[in-house]
């Protein structure tokens, strides 16, 4: 990489994010997709004044994804009134500097971020979300 590329380097976008976290999502195992249903991506650069206090966040970099919604584990097949799509929030500017302090990809970064939202709305173990972490890097 010459010292001129370095240079024309830019920090990837919101839509780049989301372009990355769609590839991570069509990468995870058929089964884990099927079960998800009615989910809505969406990346900004942090969680709003609303999730820093509700969280009691020190700073928003203290969160790089948030799961926003009724966990399968809550839904029951009688609920009378269809409800609003579950959210997986991305937050790109905590991603970005996780990603710059670490030795890990930004694909690994927000895989994990991704199936850990993700594992929040099915009541998945920390092993569960490990396993199907593993899988979806390795495969």
């Amino acid at each position: 990489m010459t010292t001129e590329t370095i240079f024309e380097m830019t920090a990837p976008t919101l839509d780049d994010i989301e372009i990355l976290a769609r590839d991570v999502y069509d990468r995870l195992p058929d089964e884990f997709r099927d079960r998800c249903g009615n989910i809505v991506f969406r990346v900004e650069d942090f969680p709003d004044d609303d999730v820093v206090e509700e969280m009691e966040l020190e700073t928003p970099y203290d969160i790089l994804g948030l799961f926003q919604g009724v966990a399968i584990t809550e839904t029951q097949e009688s609920d009378p009134v269809p409800r609003e799509p579950n959210l997986v929030f991305l937050y790109r500017r905590a991603i970005l500097d996780e990603w710059s302090d670490s030795q890990i990809t930004l694909g690994d970064i927000v895989t994990h971020v991704l199936i850990h939202e993700i594992g929040h709305h099915f009541g998945f173990s920390d092993d569960d979300m490990e396993r199907i972490e593993a899988d979806a890097i390795d495969g």
